[in-house]
């Protein structure tokens, strides 16, 4: 397998920790992001949308990365990142997507340049958008997470799931642009559970060979 990844992009880091709890081993093909490869022809014939990350297995190509680690739970079912019935399952899939789906797309870099560069947002604005939304979707998960008696040490029971995989890639956003992280210690906690496993610490921005 080959992943095309750019090292801070959450969506790649979500798919970073997928292979590496499943074992997979796979190829590392940077995108530059912020040097506009992703808009080279010979990445647009990958995925079209130009955006990271993009999955190749053998001659087929993947991208999005919850479809991408839906197809590698398939592929790899253990251990399992969508364990237990279908309404545990469904509790687990809108955990991640809460993430994936609302707080990440309105903050991801495509739409931060947009603001910047076209519609004239200061440098201070810009971080006030990132923050408002980011508190926006943590306030409902953390609320969701602190009430539930399905939470454990992870998002969903005692092992890792999907919802983990999506949440720890955020929460090193917020962090990354100084959110107070302090009204979200259920958050907190369980980040700071699942970087205890070598799956999630290799995954890690810093981590990655296009680091920089």
């Amino acid at each position: 397998m080959k992943l095309f990844d750019y090292f801070r992009s959450s969506a790649a880091y979500r798919v970073r920790i997928v292979l590496n709890l499943k074992g997979i081993a796979y190829e590392h093909a940077g995108i530059n992001l912020l040097k506009g490869e992703d808009g080279a022809d010979d990445y647009r014939a990958i995925n079209p949308q130009g955006l990271v990350p993009s999955l190749q297995d053998g001659s087929h190509s993947l991208f999005q990365s919850l479809a991408i680690c839906e197809y590698l739970e398939e592929i790899h079912p253990t251990p399992t990142l969508l364990p237990g019935t279908a309404l545990e399952r469904a509790r687990i899939r809108a955990l991640a997507q809460m993430v994936a789906c609302d707080i990440h797309p309105v903050n991801n870099l495509r739409i931060l340049k947009y603001l910047t560069s076209e519609l004239g947002v200061t440098e201070e604005q810009k971080l006030t958008w990132y923050r408002h939304w980011i508190s926006e979707g943590f306030n409902a998960l953390e609320s969701l997470l602190a009430s539930s008696t399905e939470t454990g040490q992870y998002c969903h029971g005692d092992t890792v799931t999907l919802a983990d995989v999506c949440l720890v890639p955020q929460v090193y956003n917020a962090r990354r642009f100084n959110l107070d992280l302090t009204p979200f210690s259920t958050i907190e906690r369980i980040e700071q559970q699942c970087l205890k496993h070598t799956a999630f610490e290799r995954a890690q921005p810093d981590n990655q060979p296009d680091a920089v």
